[in-house]
């Protein structure tokens, strides 16, 4: 979490910038339209919390929050894949691999509290 700065109440989600730009300066591509949420009683809620995004442009924080911080990135540093045919399972279209990871993180008034297992 060094990269997301001081996550707290009233200010920005800035990791939206920081995974798009920390993992494209690696190499990676980092595929359109997937990215983290929120957490609460049901599956994927809002708010939504994209892989990519402006610098100083993300959303407010505000303490009781849960996200689930989830950068997808691809080896290859291309962006693209499709989905196979049973509706869920991803490919890239280059052939490369590609990882997942996900954090889940509660915004306090005292900075984040990662909930997930190191």
């Amino acid at each position: 979490m060094s990269r997301w700065p001081n996550p707290r109440a009233g200010r920005r989600a800035g990791v939206t910038h920081a995974i798009g730009t920390v993992c494209r300066a690696a190499g990676y591509g980092v595929p359109d339209g997937f990215g983290g949420h929120g957490v609460g009683r049901s599956m994927h809620e809002d708010p939504g919390v994209p892989n990519e995004g402006r610098a100083g442009r993300g959303m407010r924080l505000r303490a009781g929050m849960v996200l689930a911080i989830e950068p997808m990135v691809i080896g290859g540093g291309g962006d693209g894949y499709v989905t196979a045919g049973d509706g869920w399972t991803l490919r890239t279209t280059d052939g490369s691999r590609a990882a997942h990871a996900e954090h889940t993180v509660a915004v306090t008034t005292n900075g984040p509290r990662v909930l997930t297992a190191a």
